[in-house]
């Protein structure tokens, strides 16, 4: 018997802007989404996928690679078997179905990582719902790398803030992110040199934005670590976020022990 079901706010995106130009292609980090909702199931909970168009997300191609996974060739195997094969992956829900069928029956909320969250679901109305709703019942809210910048969807004005944040309009941002439900919290995310890394070493190409800059301007206190691509986890109150690949596991053992103690 399941000990509780779990709500994945996936994304659809596949193409970020490009400071310079053009687009990046990006989608939802292999890793990032397997290893926690591996963990998740492992400890007895069973887990929804929904996204905002109600289609399966898709991998980021520079993902499926050993590095993430330890350089263990059969723990990327397994994860790319689970993305591809699990029933659960491949059910895939609407954020507005979920929220129309009713969200009591979810334990937590995931967000997972990869780029593509920073396209579609931070500034997705129906994301910020779901957000409002896990954020006013004090359930367990996680998030890995790029899917903090999903809880940016929680604003009342969360396009008019991306767009600021493209338009470099740090002080316009600041405005509109007035009365976020997660301001004041402690919270990580890809960090700044982790982005700088990116952007010359995969990208080739500069973003309009880094994300530790976006949910500062939002209200959140965010804390990084020193050194880039370690595993390093935050956890305040109901909200638990990791800051990049390497943290899957941290972030799925927070995350489940978060889902216990509620339990």
């Amino acid at each position: 018997m399941s000990k509780g079901t779990i709500l994945v706010v996936g994304s659809n995106a596949t193409q970020l802007e490009a400071k310079s130009g053009g687009t990046i292609t990006i989608g939802q980090f292999l890793n990032e989404t397997a290893v926690p909702l591996m963990a998740i199931e492992a400890a007895g909970y069973d887990f929804v996928l929904a996204t905002p168009t109600g289609d399966k997300p898709h991998v980021d191609k520079d993902s499926d690679a050993l590095l993430y996974f330890a350089n263990d060739d059969a723990a990327r195997t397994r994860a790319r078997d689970f993305f591809n094969n699990a029933p659960a992956m491949n059910a895939v829900r609407s954020l507005r179905s979920v929220i129309d069928e009713g969200q009591d029956r979810y334990a937590g909320v995931f967000f997972p990582g990869g780029h593509a969250p920073v396209v579609d679901v931070m500034q997705d109305p129906d994301a910020g719902e779901v957000l409002r709703h896990f954020h006013a019942h004090n359930k367990p809210t996680a998030a890995i790398c790029h899917g903090p910048m999903g809880i940016l969807a929680a604003l009342d004005k969360a396009r008019e803030f991306r767009a600021a944040l493209i338009a470099g309009d740090q002080a316009k941002a600041r405005d509109l992110a007035k009365g976020w439900p997660y301001a004041g919290y402690r919270m990580t995310v890809f960090s700044r040199g982790e982005e700088e890394f990116a952007e010359d070493n995969v990208f080739k190409a500069k973003l309009f934005f880094n994300m530790p800059d976006a949910l500062e301007a939002a209200g959140g206190k965010v804390i990084t670590t020193a050194e880039n691509f370690t595993s390093h986890v935050v956890v305040d109150r109901e909200l638990i976020t990791a800051q990049n690949p390497m943290s899957d596991h941290e972030l799925a053992a927070n995350f489940i022990a978060a889902l216990d103690k509620r339990a």
